[in-house]
């Protein structure tokens, strides 16, 4: 489970609720538990709880909450990285905890800022996924969810071939689209493309595989963590690796360039019927809270001195502010992705 995010776009949001700056992942919306909460129990009931790993960040651990909820977890689960230096480290330092506990595991990879209504219908689709892993450990499967609206902040699933035609659907990935345009968004909703979830199923020699070919310099760096892991000097060898790390995305710098080799194993499967939102801005919140019938518990929100919201509190949610993540290195931004060309009906 990836926990290592700081969510630094909805600390308004968040300070509006508690008057804290608690990372969203740790933040009840809905009912007594957090977002990381009912990610531990979607994971529960794909393994053992044992098998459950958490990677969070060392930050985290000065905030009470997050001590009493990883509390009760055991301890060699719960992965504490120096800092947050985006998913693609988050991921790696994960894998090479569980590589070393048990070699060349299947693993799901689950963020833990998303909203899922229909849990058990999700997990039977990661189920599937597995399965397919297990048949072929050269594959990886990404979750890819049908848009029921247009989502310009959504990345965005292109499936190609289809590998399966009877029973659930399962296509070759074509391509990955991030932060498209209005117009683009509107054609990809239409067209059969996927919210790319970043809900992911592979065995970890592949993950590994992939990283080696395309990110050597970091799989190096990888592997001198994977060596000093349990030893005395793990602590000090992470904290280098990390301080020299720039921010990686994993989706960006290793499935998208994993996507156009001919010979690329990524494999999507697309979820139908499930309420699905990834939680990165209060605009999709409060259009989940409404969905649900708890839209009332914001009543009375007003924004706090110094913080700006992109939601108004007395009204219905208006739109989202097309803010863009940070980038991913010094010197360098992302830009929307122009007009792609788009299959003329939906390879559904």
């Amino acid at each position: 489970m990836l926990a290592g995010g700081e969510g630094k776009r909805l600390r308004p949001f968040i300070y509006l609720l508690r008057r804290d700056l608690l990372p969203k992942q740790y933040v009840n919306f809905i009912g007594r538990r957090s977002m990381l909460e009912h990610t531990i129990n979607r994971a529960e009931k794909i393994v053992a709880s044992r098998n459950v790993f958490t990677i969070i960040s060392k930050n985290h651990l000065g905030f009470a909450n997050v001590r009493r909820q990883i509390a009760d977890r055991d301890p060699e689960t719960v992965i504490v990285q120096p800092q947050n230096k985006e998913t693609a480290p988050g991921i790696l330092f994960a894998l090479m905890r569980i590589v070393k506990r048990r070699s060349n595991s299947i693993i799901t990879i689950l963020p833990s800022d998303h909203f899922v209504l229909e849990e058990d219908e999700l997990v039977k689709y990661l189920k599937l996924a597995g399965r397919w892993v297990k048949r072929d450990p050269a594959r990886l499967a990404l979750i890819g969810v049908e848009p029921d609206r247009d989502e310009s902040e959504y990345g965005y699933i292109l499936p190609g071939r289809r590998i399966k035609r009877s029973g659930n659907p399962v296509f070759q990935i074509s391509s990955f689209i991030e932060n498209p345009d209005d117009q683009t968004a509107q054609k990809l909703a239409h067209h059969g493309a996927l919210w790319n979830t970043m809900m992911m199923v592979a065995k970890t020699d592949a993950l590994l595989e992939l990283t080696r070919r395309l990110l050597p310099a970091v799989f190096d760096a990888f592997q001198s963590v994977y060596d000093a892991i349990g030893t005395p000097d793990e602590e000090t060898v992470v904290e280098e690796v990390y301080e020299k790390l720039l921010p990686i995305n994993f989706s960006k710098e290793i499935l998208e360039p994993a996507a156009r080799d001919p010979f690329s194993k990524l494999m999507t499967i697309p979820v139908r019927n499930v309420l699905w939102s990834d939680w990165g801005s209060e605009s999709r919140i409060m259009e989940v809270l409404r969905k649900t019938g708890n839209a009332s518990r914001l009543n009375g929100l007003t924004p706090a001195p110094g913080f700006e919201s992109e939601v108004n509190f007395g009204l219905l949610p208006m739109e989202p502010t097309r803010t863009r993540a940070a980038p991913l290195q010094a010197g360098t931004s992302r830009t929307r992705q122009p007009a792609v060309a788009l299959p003329s009906r939906s390879p559904l």
